[in-house]
C-alpha cells in the first residue's frame, strides 16, 4: 500500500451532483484537495420537492464536468489518482446508477480500483475528514431519508441504538414546509420561520415517551 492514497469521490444519490479529491496521508490524516457540489434546487423548486427523473438527468448532464473540474482543482491529472469511490446506495436509484456508471468508466479507462460506498456509512465517517474523532463515538445521523442514533465503533463496525419508526427528520421538515406553503427546499424555510417563533405556542405530543429504546417518531407533529 502506498504511503498516501488519493481518491476521486463521486456522489449522486439525491439532488446534488458532487465530485471531490481526498488524500489519505501515511499518518492516517485526511485532506480534502477539492470538493465541488452542484445543487439542483432551481430544477426541483417548481414541483415542491425532488423529482427522481429530473435529478438523474441533471446528474447525467453535469457529473463528467464536475469530475474534471475536481481534478483540476486539486492540481492533478488522472495519473495522480489511486482509486475511485462512488455512492452505491441507498438513494434514488436513477441518480445512484449515474454516479456508479461514471465511476466505473473512470476506473476502467485508467486501470484504477473502484470502491462502492454506502451513503449512510459516508455520513457516519465524514466527521473524521475534518476532526480528530477517535473510535468509538456516538452519532446522530439525521438526513432527508434517515434518522438514526448510532455507535460508530470502527470502519465497517456500527451499532444502531435507535431509529425513526415512521418519517425521517428531513421528511418531517419537507412535509411541514409543504403544508405551510413555504417553498422548496423546506428545511431552511422552516428553520428561518422557527427562529422568530414561540416555542410554547403549541403543546406538541411527545411520542415514545417512557419507552426504553431511544427511537424517534416525527409523523403527525
Amino acid at each position: 500500500m502506498p504511503e498516501t492514497l488519493t481518491l476521486l469521490g463521486i456522489e449522486t444519490s439525491c439532488d446534488e451532483t458532487a465530485a471531490a479529491i481526498v488524500r489519505r496521508h501515511a499518518d492516517g490524516r485526511a485532506e480534502i484537495l477539492s470538493n465541488l457540489v452542484l445543487s439542483q434546487i432551481s430544477e426541483h423548486a417548481p414541483y415542491g420537492g425532488v423529482v427522481p427523473e429530473i435529478a438523474a438527468r441533471s446528474h447525467v448532464d453535469h457529473v463528467d464536468r464536475l469530475i474534471v473540474e475536481a481534478l483540476h482543482g486539486a492540481g492533478l491529472d488522472w495519473n495522480g489518482l489511486d482509486g475511485v469511490a462512488a455512492t452505491s446506495g441507498p438513494g434514488l436509484i436513477g441518480g445512484v446508477m449515474v454516479g456508479l456508471m461514471a465511476a466505473k468508466a473512470v476506473a476502467l479507462a485508467h486501470g484504477l480500483p473502484l470502491i462502492g460506498v454506502n451513503h449512510l456509512e459516508g455520513h457516519a465517517l465524514s466527521v473524521r475528514l475534518t476532526e480528530p474523532a477517535e473510535f468509538p463515538y456516538l452519532l446522530l445521523l439525521a438526513s432527508g431519508g434517515h434518522t438514526q442514533l448510532l455507535g460508530v465503533e470502527g470502519i465497517g463496525r456500527y451499532r444502531q441504538y435507535g431509529s425513526t419508526i415512521d418519517d425521517a427528520l428531513g421528511e418531517a421538515f419537507d412535509k411541514t414546509a409543504k403544508l405551510l406553503d413555504l417553498g422548496f427546499p423546506g428545511g431552511p424555510a422552516v428553520e428561518r420561520h422557527a427562529i422568530g417563533g414561540d416555542p410554547a405556542r403549541f403543546d406538541l405530543p411527545r411520542p415514545l415517551k417512557g419507552t426504553e429504546k431511544p427511537d424517534f417518531s416525527f409523523s403527525g407533529l
